[in-house]
């Protein structure tokens, strides 16, 4: 495959791929048959839609997508013993994790209840001094003054802690791996469950959890009563789905769509108050989702109280959705400050370990462990390798997460290293995985984990890859092909937003913005200018690169946006990468 434009080495290290020849031929045919602008014809064509799915992917509808509840095992039975104790008026508890899809799930079932008339006590352990998932001495309280525990987005490996929950019944539904038992309770609903099919396997816990819901309410229904309406809580699905990085196909990308559309509606209090103290100014999109509102939601988990979030998410008292919405941007202002050191020790220690491995890894004393997936990911971004950042307390045990790439599963195989005695515990799915060990266990940990992944693929990869659909001139960047573009979305995990290079272009103004961003303006001496904001520009040579062109001509890369400024749209070029023409 030929470097699209000749860009072998951009600023930024990468290689520019553009569209095989056959990707140019079907989007050739999506555009004469169906009439479409051919930029939006390649976005299609790299989803690989023909032209008789095209109107139905550009308008997908829920009812056509969402699976039967019933073909998931278990369901009924969870389905079943729910709408039993919400009936018979049974105490009922909900155990979840603490991150956003924890605290959607938990919000889900917290709202659902309320509407119903019932409330339910809400239960998330602490990140530190109880770690992840149901724990003993926990369900055994919560057994103590519950008829029913719920345990969403985790317990399907907590056959201990569910045990101890004597006197209580257990419903499981969440999505993380399965091992080959599951635990003995009423029900374990999860699409990763070792005898699933594996069809559902991207839906994130509170998409299970929401199914699980429609089942109820379908037993109502034929009961001749009518449920809380679901569709008015597909705004905590959606948020569950983008933050949690569930591939955005199938059923989760018509989930968002219309989760998008619930949340600019501004009924959820909780969503409404995080909205305005996030500054949010536009209506809400996968990236307000992911990088605005999921991580304010997470700082509680990670470095305040652990059930803040879903607390918030399920409120609907205003004063207190307010309170907890400054709490958690204060929190989430902290995690950066703690994460940004977090992040320089793990990078200097993988950079002396060595970044050209299948796994890149670091340790370090009183590493937060709030914010070492955050770390992960940074390492994963930067490397493209899976990578894990460990953090030890003082008694020597460590805590870490790690965050994989594309087609590598990091979960299976942290998951075997438990099964081999070479962690305490550890779990996860394909692109994220947790994990508990000694300090020695750590160099044998590693290494043996580096081996499992590089059978994967891992490592064989260079600096990752700039994919671009095509190229654009900047006259063709209009509102109306911003607005068709955003009709193949949303974007994100699994559905990366489409990439268009500019040709030969000339640099009219370039500025530096904060400490890291940089603001451009470009043509290509024919058309209009366009304008161009390239964020973190100056921790590459991006920004330097671009700043001091002096008159050169750059070829540029990135993803075109709306820009709303004093009530007026424009379109701007979301700039990713540049290289001389």
């Amino acid at each position: 495959m030929s470097d699209f434009l000749n860009v072998s080495t951009s600023l930024t290290g990468r290689r520019w791929v553009g569209p095989t020849a056959d990707h140019d031929r079907h989007a050739e045919l999506l555009t004469q048959r169906t009439a479409l602008p051919l930029p939006l014809c390649q976005t299609l064509a790299r989803r690989g839609i023909s032209p008789e799915e095209a109107e139905r992917f550009l308008a997908p509808k829920l009812k056509d997508l969402l699976p039967d509840p019933r073909g998931l095992k278990d369901m009924e039975a969870a389905a079943g013993r729910f709408l039993a104790a919400v009936k018979r008026g049974e105490r009922i508890a909900v155990f979840a994790d603490y991150d956003v899809d924890g605290g959607s799930s938990a919000a889900l079932l917290l709202t659902w209840l309320r509407q119903m008339g019932r409330r339910a006590t809400l239960y998330i352990p602490d990140r530190i001094d109880e770690g992840y998932g149901p724990n003993d001495a926990a369900m055994a309280a919560l057994a103590r003054d519950h008829d029913l525990i719920v345990c969403v987005d985790c317990g399907t490996l907590s056959h201990g802690p569910i045990a101890a929950a004597k006197g209580a019944d257990v419903i499981v539904l969440d999505h993380h791996l399965g091992a080959e038992t599951l635990p003995d309770c009423a029900a374990v609903v999860n699409p990763n469950r070792q005898d699933e099919s594996g069809e559902l396997a991207h839906l994130c816990a509170a998409t299970v959890v929401f199914l699980m819901l429609v089942e109820v309410n379908r037993r109502m229904r034929a009961e001749g009563t009518t449920g809380p309406d679901l569709m008015a809580m597909l705004d905590l699905v959606a948020l569950a789905t983008v933050a949690d990085v569930a591939p955005l196909i199938g059923v989760n990308r018509a989930l968002v769509r219309q989760g998008l559309k619930v949340m600019a509606r501004r009924e959820r209090i909780g969503l409404r108050a995080l909205a305005d103290v996030a500054r949010m100014d536009s209506a809400p999109t996968s990236y307000s989702l992911g990088f605005l509102l999921g991580p304010r939601i997470n700082a509680g988990g990670r470095i305040g109280a652990a059930d803040l979030g879903a607390r918030l998410l399920a409120t609907d008292d205003p004063a207190e959705a307010q309170a907890l919405a400054e709490r958690l941007d204060a929190l989430n202002s902290e995690r950066r400050e703690i994460e940004t050191m977090v992040r320089a020790d793990a990078l200097a220690q993988a950079e002396t370990r060595g970044l050209e491995t299948p796994l890149v890894w670091a340790a370090g004393d009183g590493w937060h462990p709030g914010v070492v997936g955050i770390v992960a990911s940074r390492l994963k971004e930067a490397t493209n390798r899976p990578a894990i950042v460990i953090g030890f307390d003082a008694e020597g045990i460590g805590k870490g997460s790690g965050r994989s790439v594309s087609g590598v599963d990091l979960g299976a195989s942290i998951q075997r290293l438990a099964q081999e005695g070479l962690l305490l515990k550890g779990g996860g799915h394909k692109m994220a995985a947790g994990l508990t060990l000694r300090r020695d266990m750590l160099e044998p940990a590693m290494a043996r984990l580096s081996d499992l992944l590089a059978k994967q693929g891992a490592g064989a990869a260079g600096p990752a890859d700039l994919m671009l659909d095509g190229m654009l001139m900047p006259g063709a960047a209009s509102l109306d092909l911003v607005a068709r573009l955003d009709a193949a979305g949303p974007y994100g995990a699994s559905a990366p937003a489409p990439r268009f290079a500019f040709c030969d272009c000339a640099i009219h103004f370039a500025r530096r913005i904060g400490e890291s961003h940089l603001k451009i303006s470009f043509s290509d001496g024919i058309g209009p200018r366009l304008e161009a904001i390239a964020f973190g520009a100056y921790d590459t040579p991006l920004g330097a690169g671009l700043e001091g062109h002096g008159g050169a001509r750059f070829h540029l890369a990135g993803r075109l946006e709306l820009n709303s400024w004093g009530g007026r749209q424009s379109v701007q070029l979301r700039l990713e990468d540049a290289a001389p023409a």
